[in-house]
């Protein structure tokens, strides 16, 4: 079971975007639509009343959701989604690049590099990343990849040291970049860790345009309320960006820690208007209770 869900932020487009990435990936599904309530919005959500607000989806079993919202915050490549093609699948990976750059950009072009036969990092016309590789490795098909660069180059070892412990996870593969890789040399080139049974990528990098944006969130599904304490206590170390169950972490990496079927919640009579005013969601005040 996938608890741990990449939202990705869309200006105003979101159904847009969802329908581009379902001609994108062969194997694609719309699991569920959230509309905006039409009264006790916040003013700047007023323009949205009864309009989607989020649509999750799906890619290779692979969980997303999509939130539907304003101008304040734009997907980059600090977060991108690894694409794994076995060798034997390279006119897949093929397809799936020419649909993607559609409108996007190439970060890297496709080719063969030391690493894979065949890969490359796309930018969509969304600015969601793409990283599409050749791998033999018994990896899942989508792996979320973790980019510290610009202010968090050199924390990357770091973050998964935190988000191992913290998740009680493991990890499973570490690469440093070699003594000959300039400012680079000595920090992590390439990881894999486990949390919560996902697997996630991790690199330093040394692009200093990028740095880690509400646009990509990673929204942590809780069994019960101790459970978001817990990881709220961990990963909450911005008090100015604590809302509605949001927060960053010490890396500036945004999450979401919210409660499972927080959907069939937000159905109760007020339970958005009582959500717009928690920072920590605490499940009996959104209920009512």
């Amino acid at each position: 079971m996938q608890r741990i869900v990449p939202n990705l932020w869309f200006t105003a487009n979101a159904e847009e975007a969802v329908g581009f990435y379902g001609r994108a990936f062969p194997d694609f599904k719309v699991l569920a639509t959230e509309h905006y309530p039409t009264e006790g919005l916040l003013d700047f959500q007023v323009p949205f009343a009864g309009e989607i607000l989020t649509i999750e989806f799906e890619i290779a079993g692979f969980r997303f959701i999509a939130i539907n919202a304003g101008e304040e915050f734009r997907p980059n490549p600090t977060v991108s989604f690894f694409v794994r093609f076995e060798p034997g699948e390279a006119h897949q990976l093929r397809n799936l690049h020419a649909n993607l750059v559609e409108g996007g950009k190439e970060l890297m072009p496709l080719d063969s590099y030391p690493f894979s036969p065949q890969y490359a990092w796309v930018e969509d016309k969304y600015g969601v990343s793409w990283q599409l590789i050749t791998s033999d490795q018994d990896r899942p098909r989508i792996m979320p990849n973790i980019l510290f660069c610009g202010p968090q180059q050199g924390h990357a070892d770091e973050a998964v040291n935190f988000y191992t412990s913290l998740f009680r996870g493991k990890r499973a593969l570490t690469e440093p970049y070699p003594d000959d890789a300039g400012s680079l040399a000595g920090q992590l080139m390439y990881a894999e860790f486990v949390l919560l049974y996902q697997w996630f990528i991790a690199m330093d990098g040394n692009d200093p345009q990028w740095s880690f944006s509400p646009g990509v969130s990673l929204m942590v599904e809780c069994v019960d309320q101790a459970e978001i304490d817990y990881y709220w206590d961990g990963l909450s170390k911005v008090p100015e960006a604590e809302a509605c169950g949001w927060c960053v972490d010490q890396f500036g990496l945004s999450w979401q820690i919210v409660p499972e079927r927080i959907d069939d919640m937000m159905a109760a009579a007020g339970a958005y208007q009582r959500l717009l005013e928690m920072k920590k969601i605490d499940i009996n005040e959104l209920l009512g209770r």
